[in-house]
């Protein structure tokens, strides 16, 4: 998500993937809670953490370089705001859901894996709902793309990806044709999602 940000208002950043549970990680040593993303400098100012956070500073930092990437409106910035951090909670859901399947069948908890099931469902409804109050713009907030579009978009690939809920484009039409047309943007071509090898066991 922060990529495709970083893409669109033209800053130079180089990505560095790493496993933030697995042992060699050094993922602790710029974020306390031991998670990504997190932005690191080349000049040496302080990590920045959280995705949600991270989509702020780059608009906000950089609003005189490329695109602004919110509707320039108070409520519609803060909304924008609010749907980044529906999709980051979504995507952190899809995180747990993931690990705890991963987890060996007599210690996997069906009840919390349905539970993060539930958070998708709810957000992909959401973005429906958010897209069908559009009325046939081109983006979920107006005419041009801001951070809300980009949180969408990589929520619903995310999902798309994994394969967990395997109806949602019969279940949400509306978003399946939104996510069809953004998804082809270079910005978001040049960072779909791969799948990393794991080398330690979940515990």
């Amino acid at each position: 998500m922060n990529h495709i940000a970083l893409s669109l208002k033209g800053i130079p950043f180089t990505v560095h993937n790493e496993i933030p549970w697995e042992s060699k990680t050094v993922t602790p040593l710029y974020n306390p809670l031991e998670q990504l993303p997190v932005l690191l400098f080349p000049d040496g100012r302080p990590p920045i953490y959280n995705s949600a956070y991270i989509q702020t500073y780059i608009v906000e930092k950089y609003a005189d370089q490329g695109p602004l990437l919110l509707p320039g409106d108070l409520d519609g910035n803060l909304l924008a705001k609010q749907i980044v951090a529906l999709s980051v909670g979504s995507q952190d859901a899809l995180v747990l859901v993931g690990w705890e399947m991963r987890r060996s069948k007599d210690m996997q908890s069906q009840k919390w894996i349905d539970r993060q099931m539930r958070k998708l469902d709810g957000a992909m409804q959401a973005f429906t709902d958010y897209i069908e109050t559009a009325k046939g713009k081109p983006y979920v907030l107006g005419n041009e793309i801001t951070i809300a579009d980009i949180g969408i978009v990589c929520a619903v690939g995310g999902i798309d990806f994994t394969g967990l809920r395997p109806e949602w484009r019969k279940q949400h039409p509306v978003l399946s044709e939104y996510f069809d047309k953004l998804h082809l943007l270079k910005e978001f071509q040049n960072t779909k999602p791969v799948m990393f090898e794991m080398t330690e066991e979940v515990v």
